[in-house]
């Protein structure tokens, strides 16, 4: 049957998929719009079954915070390519999934997936909307994780661009000081707060690796134990955010600048688009290459 331009541009702005396949889907259904939309869900639900173990370890950091600034939201959501991260469907559907983590209050990543999101007033559920993400824009999509800080106090968010985020939740001093502890996060990535919050077995690790390498200088036991504290001591500082040289002023720690606005660190999050997950190593040449043979 024929299908006028009219109903497959309608059909284009109800789906966002391409001209071909909302012209084929209203051929099926003999024009019928409503049908056609549905067979074209049902398909991209399919196709984005297929997709889903299909490394994806690309993506974009997104984060909401409440008008008050006492509670936040941070999302890592993965695409296959920074092709996709970086468009703007995928940077809204995004911001969109943070603003819900917000909003609703989920307890866990499942509890968030069955959250419904009104992009459009039409209250799909997240896990809904990110399949026919999928099928839209052809690659496997995952909400990977999320956290979300209140009640403790003041809560500020730093995207550097959009790969790396930090949102820190602190006591005292004013939101410039927020930013500046989450832009330095971002930069020297501490592990955690103070050294009371490193665990114990991490500590004698590293203290049995610095025992190991002082003994091969034939030095004293007595000496020995206190290169060893010393290297324990310097170790901690590079892994704390509170012992670590403040980013804007290196003769100062960040430690004595909280303690110089009266403010306290209650805790922090860094996330990086990917840490952790093992990517391709494929190069651009050898991409297009494989989509030329697939075509």
């Amino acid at each position: 049957m024929s299908v006028s331009a009219s109903l497959v541009k309608e059909l284009r702005e109800r789906t966002g998929s391409g001209m071909m396949e909302c012209k084929k889907a209203l051929v099926e259904t003999d024009g019928d719009l409503d049908a056609a939309a549905e067979l074209m869900r049902k398909k991209g639900l399919a196709k984005a079954d297929k997709k889903a173990g299909r490394v994806a370890a690309e993506g974009r950091i997104a984060a909401a915070r409440a008008a008050d600034g006492c509670s936040g939201v941070m999302v890592e959501i993965n695409s296959e390519t920074d092709f996709v991260a970086n468009g703007d469907e995928f940077r809204g559907f995004a911001e969109a999934i943070a603003q819900c983590a917000l909003d609703q209050e989920p307890a866990d990543l499942d509890a968030l997936l069955a959250c419904e999101v009104d992009r459009q007033a039409d209250g799909k559920s997240v896990a809904t909307l990110r399949q026919e993400m999928v099928a839209q824009l052809g690659e496997n999509i995952e909400i990977r994780r999320f956290v979300r800080y209140a009640g403790g106090g003041q809560v500020v968010h730093y995207l550097h661009g959009a790969r790396i985020g930090v949102m820190v939740e602190f006591s005292g001093g004013d939101e410039a000081l927020g930013r500046d502890l989450a832009m330095h996060i971002a930069a020297s990535a501490p592990l955690c707060v103070a050294r009371e919050d490193v665990p114990e077995a991490q500590i004698a690790a590293e203290r049995e690796i610095f025992v190991a390498q002082a003994r091969e200088s034939g030095k004293p036991e007595a000496i020995i134990e206190k290169m060893v504290e010393g290297r324990v001591n310097k170790h901690l500082n590079e892994i704390t955010l509170l012992g670590q040289p403040f980013v804007k002023d290196p003769d100062q720690t960040v430690g004595d600048l909280l303690k110089g606005q009266g403010a306290q660190v209650l805790r922090f999050t860094r996330y990086e688009v990917g840490e952790g997950k093992e990517k391709k190593d494929e190069s651009f040449a050898d991409e297009v290459m494989a989509q030329v043979r697939g075509a």
